[in-house]
């Protein structure tokens, strides 16, 4: 029997984002900033909800899988969701109209977030896949009158359409010669078979290519920047950290649970595509004029760093050992590395955010002279951005630190050197963006102010990266109970 206990934090999402919608319908147009508010409030509520509600179990025969790899992602959506709502207020109030529908869309991809993953079975997958991308689609076209805006909606929404049947078709081949779409079925089913069909090689290249699209990784990247540079400020911001987590979660769980019985057959094909996403995201980042697109390649890079961790997940054997303990690792160096670049990203996003509501321009010459500007804001942009690079005292050296030693210990060393090469030269783009900071004048000196709400949110990320690079113990702990919970029992039976 079904126990709907299980879906508390998502019918809580659902009712709150029908809740703003009806709200939005009586409410006059001077009460209508308040609804970021709601949401925020709404979300955080959910978030503590979250917290002590039921997460082990099954629904549907075992369709939607809930366990502490779900509580995880569950959180992490929430506080992201809660940091994209309090910086879409200020750039909503000036620059789009329907607020109502804003949250409510924005609310509606966080529930397929959270829904993918808890999927362990691909159809399901791919209904929640498209439950996110779908919103997704409609808010990079949010600014209706912005031909950047419309032109970036209509690349995303015809590349995404692609990739989604991409994904299908490679569903379709996979279930035509085993029989299932589970994912604990599919991995028994592998272990059955003499050898890999080309049936089955063609639908893994489908679901891998599909899932390349939503990760933004090489040869799948194209729409990325343009996307990126049409898109609203806060819905790039979401995009950047919500659809490539979300990705990533029904990656792990696929990869751990469905395919890892032949793991041989897809890490080579992984290996190809991080090493490819790593190179072209960080030597195209170096030719950037526009903030927003020096992001979305930034992004590239770091996909590739996540990629890179995916190949070493499954254990390699060999001389008859196995070294199940790295998976471990390299499951935690995942998960944190995702949590650290959905951080940071965040804070970078947010003072972009604020520089384009008073200054209406997104370049890297417009951050001319901000230090003298505003300088908190300045201060928590260079944080972010040497943090991404992986320099000392940040979450991002942690992270990157972690999770390439444990890709190293799992044999693919050289793979680990060439993110360490790609490292240094993100730093020196990043580098590029202080001197304008820090160094280069601005023609207009005068300050910029920043609203209380603003300066407490990047106080607080300023903090999370600056806590977690120093004591990431308390992550750490919670981070190790999911990956206890997709690595651990599956990789002992191939002891």
């Amino acid at each position: 029997m079904n126990d709907f206990a299980l879906l508390i934090p998502e019918f809580l999402v659902a009712g709150l984002a029908f809740f703003i919608l009806a709200l939005d319908l009586f409410l006059k147009e001077n009460w209508k900033q308040y609804l970021a508010w709601v949401g925020f409030v709404g979300v955080v509520a959910i978030l503590v909800i979250s917290l002590f509600v039921e997460s082990e179990g099954q629904l549907y025969d075992g369709l939607l899988e809930f366990d502490e790899f779900t509580k995880f992602f569950r959180i992490f959506f929430l506080v992201i969701a809660a940091v994209a709502v309090v910086i879409s207020r200020e750039y909503v109030e000036s620059k789009l109209k329907y607020p109502g529908e804003y949250y409510g869309i924005l609310l509606f991809t966080l529930l397929g977030a959270m829904l993918l993953a808890s999927s362990a079975e691909l159809l399901t997958a791919y209904i929640n896949l498209e439950l996110l991308s779908f919103g997704l689609y409609v808010l990079v076209g949010y600014e209706r009158y912005n031909a950047k805006s419309n032109e970036a909606a209509v690349k995303y929404i015809l590349l995404g359409a692609f990739s989604s049947a991409l994904i299908l078709f490679g569903i379709s081949q996979i279930y035509g010669i085993l029989g299932t779409t589970r994912f604990d079925e599919m991995s028994v089913a592998f272990s059955a078979l003499p050898s890999i069909y080309p049936g089955l090689a063609v639908g893994f290249v489908l679901i891998v290519s599909g899932l390349g699209f939503k990760l933004a990784a090489v040869p799948f990247h194209m729409w990325a920047p343009d996307v990126y540079e049409g898109a609203p400020l806060p819905i790039t911001a979401w995009l950047s950290v919500a659809s490539k987590a979300a990705a990533l979660a029904l990656a792990m769980r696929l990869f751990a649970e469905g395919f890892f019985t032949v793991f041989g057959e897809w890490q080579p094909i992984i290996i190809v595509i991080a090493a490819s996403t790593m190179v072209v995201g960080n030597l195209l980042a170096l030719v950037q004029k526009n903030m927003k697109r020096l992001l979305a390649y930034s992004s590239i890079g770091h996909m590739g760093y996540l990629l890179m961790g995916l190949a070493a997940l499954v254990p390699i054997v060999g001389d008859g050992t196995t070294t199940e303990k790295f998976s471990n690792l390299v499951s935690n160096g995942l998960l944190f590395h995702m949590v650290s670049y959905g951080f940071t990203s965040m804070a970078a996003f947010l003072c972009v955010i604020v520089v384009y509501n008073k200054t209406g321009r997104d370049d890297i010459s417009g951050l001319a002279g901000l230090s003298k500007r505003q300088p908190l804001v300045s201060l928590v942009l260079v944080s972010a951005l040497f943090s991404m690079a992986g320099l000392p005292v940040f979450v991002g050296f942690a992270s990157k630190f972690y999770l390439f030693n444990a890709v190293g210990g799992q044999g693919l060393l050289w793979l680990v050197g060439l993110a360490i090469v790609m490292s240094l030269i993100s730093l020196y783009y990043y580098l590029m963006v202080a001197r304008q900071l820090y160094i280069e004048s601005s023609e207009d000196g005068s300050p910029i102010s920043v609203s209380f709400p603003t300066k407490v949110v990047l106080g607080g990320l300023f903090g999370v990266m600056i806590v977690l690079g120093v004591y990431p113990a308390p992550l750490m702990a919670a981070i190790q109970r999911a990956t206890d919970a997709i690595v651990s029992g599956n990789l002992l039976s191939l002891v």
